[in-house]
């Protein structure tokens, strides 16, 4: 794809976004069912389903993902798929490219060991690897932008008000 093809595509969204701003607030879902043996739980994705379950150092067997590694895999995926927007938009000349994310979790938060641990990630790295022969600001650009509109890192980095509810 080029920048042109991407304009091609977006250009009449926006448009439609800046005239009907109430048209581009749109409620994404997730849903998954416990039931069963065993602690896991399944995962509607948008293509499979999956079983989530407990990480090996709480307790897991292995078998099952843990939805722990799914948020690094879901700032991977996001993070990817903006890099190549982005780069696609500005003519960024991108030969090939890698995201690898690490997250750094001490257990005995979740485990209820140490009540003074955080339950969750530390510290999350995202670390790129490119493939370009682009200057170092044309890089430096390719990577605000990415940030700035890569919607994991973003709620990542500006965490929403969480908000849960029960029915019976």
């Amino acid at each position: 794809m080029k920048s042109e093809d991407i304009k091609n595509l977006q250009t009449p969204i926006k448009e439609r976004y800046k005239k009907n701003p109430e048209q581009a607030l749109l409620t994404l879902k997730a849903h998954s069912k416990v039931g069963g043996e065993g602690l896991t739980c399944s995962v509607e994705t948008g293509k499979a389903i999956v079983e989530a379950g407990l990480h090996p150092a709480t307790g897991g067997d292995g078998e099952s993902i843990c939805s722990g590694n799914m948020l690094l895999e879901a700032l991977a995926a996001c993070f990817g798929v903006t890099l190549k927007a982005v780069a696609t938009a500005i003519d960024f000349k991108l030969k090939n490219g890698a995201i690898s994310v690490e997250g750094d979790l001490d257990f005995r938060g979740t485990l209820g060991v140490e009540r003074t641990v955080p339950v969750g990630f530390q510290k999350i790295r995202v670390t790129l690897s490119i493939e370009t022969e682009e200057s170092k600001d044309r890089i430096d650009t390719l990577l605000k932008l990415t940030e700035r509109y890569c919607v994991v890192y973003q709620t990542l980095s500006c965490p929403p008000k969480v908000e849960h509810k029960v029915c019976l």
